[in-house]
């Protein structure tokens, strides 16, 4: 029994049948199917006796199970970029031989839709990572004037801090810590950027609506912040650590681990977690959930439709900047405003957990007692000590880091 596969892509100027994402359906054939049918396209045969065979046209794939009595047509629309057969054909007069070609070519197509899936994952987390070291580098000194704050319990005036710093470690003072930083947000922020998606698809997929809800982004981005600071916090543990007084006689992260683990234990490197979800799940919540309403506020304003109709005209034929949905501005705009949101919300949450990432095994207080304490000592203006740097900082590693997000996924054709 011949079988002959048909591929036809939506893209007039792709012939390959990967670059979309086909939703299966079928109808079964008459038992004369017209020859007008199969010369519409170019054939390629696989085997002597089977001839599966692909071709491309525009706007769908079919594959032809053909008996001699008649045979069966599965057809595929395209949508976004990944292969889905349908699992089986019919097969009549009990073709063995035939029937395992078709198998065997759909466990081909199996692998390579994995793979698909993989490599998308791959550039997706990588385009998070790149997001996170770029906009650490950027504002490592912030991050360091913070932490003298918060870790040191620094009083002076921030002019007078940064003169201190300068005078004492030089320029390179500023940039203390930035490669551990680096290490702890990068995977960090790569897992919190995909976890978020990845979440709202599925929140999107299971409610059945057109658009995410923003009770569906609020409830990503609070998982995506817990997910993210379970796998993540170890590091940013050991790099408080280093920070701390003291800090520079451990040797680096590897040292620091291994004192950590020598003398408190491994669930030393969790110090904090309490403390640490409650502030990332509001923080993630508050962040990924005003940046997506202001960024669908836009897109359905007419300036939004005007540009995603512009967009859509030109396609791929604009740079990476243009094809921002939000465009260059706007992204660096609406990130910052979520930064700053977020970090203004949960900011007590902050001063709490790096306050018990400090205290050793034999001073160890719980999460609620470390608060208390930080308020009988300075008051409530206590647990905001360091906003204003803080603020300093988030506002640019916010915005910086959506942008650079944003502008990788399309640089390197994340799904």
């Amino acid at each position: 029994m011949p079988h002959s596969e048909l591929s036809c892509s939506a893209n007039p100027n792709s012939h390959d049948p990967n670059s979309g994402l086909f939703v299966t359906g079928g109808l079964f054939l008459e038992p004369t199917i017209p020859n007008s049918l199969l010369n519409s396209v170019s054939f390629r045969k696989n085997s002597a006796s089977n001839a599966v065979v692909s071709g491309s046209g525009y706007g769908c794939r079919l594959r032809l199970a053909v008996a001699g009595g008649g045979g069966f047509l599965s057809v595929s629309l395209r949508s976004d970029g990944v292969v889905r057969e349908s699992k089986g054909f019919l097969v009549q007069n009990g073709d063995e031989g035939s029937e395992e070609a078709v198998v065997q070519e759909e466990k081909r197509e199996t692998v390579g839709l994995r793979r698909g899936r993989a490599m998308n994952t791959t550039k997706h987390l990588w385009a998070g990572a790149i997001a996170a070291m770029v906009s650490r580098t950027f504002v490592a000194p912030l991050e360091r004037l913070k932490l003298e704050y918060i870790v040191r319990g620094e009083r002076r005036h921030l002019f007078e801090l940064v003169k201190s710093i300068a005078v004492s470690q030089g320029v390179r003072g500023f940039w203390k810590g930035n490669l551990v930083n680096i290490l702890r947000t990068a995977p960090f922020k790569a897992i919190n950027f995909y976890a978020y998606d990845t979440y709202r698809k599925q929140l999107l997929r299971f409610s059945g609506n057109k658009e995410t809800t923003n009770f569906e982004r609020f409830v990503a981005g609070a998982a995506a912040g817990i997910t993210a600071t379970i796998l993540c916090l170890p590091l940013d543990t050991i790099r408080t650590k280093l920070v701390a007084p003291g800090g520079e006689s451990l040797g680096g992260v590897i040292g620091a681990f291994r004192h950590m683990i020598q003398t408190e234990g491994f669930f030393s490197l969790y110090k904090g977690l309490v403390p640490s979800i409650a502030s990332m799940a509001p923080s993630g919540a508050v962040f990924y959930g005003v940046y997506d309403i202001l960024k669908s506020a836009y897109l359905h304003s007419p300036d939004g439709r005007k540009r995603i109709h512009k967009m859509n005209q030109h396609g791929e034929r604009l740079n990476a900047f243009d094809q921002l949905e939000l465009g260059p501005v706007r992204t660096l705009l609406y990130g910052a405003i979520a930064g700053a949101c977020a970090e203004a919300a949960t900011y007590p949450f902050e001063v709490v957990r790096r306050q018990l990432q400090l205290q050793s095994q034999a001073t160890k207080m719980s999460a609620l007692a470390t608060g208390i304490k930080i308020i009988e000592r300075g008051g409530v203006p206590a647990l905001y000590a360091g906003l204003v740097p803080s603020l300093l900082q988030v506002l640019p590693s916010a915005s910086i880091s959506y942008f650079v997000y944003e502008f990788m996924k399309i640089v390197l054709k994340v799904e």
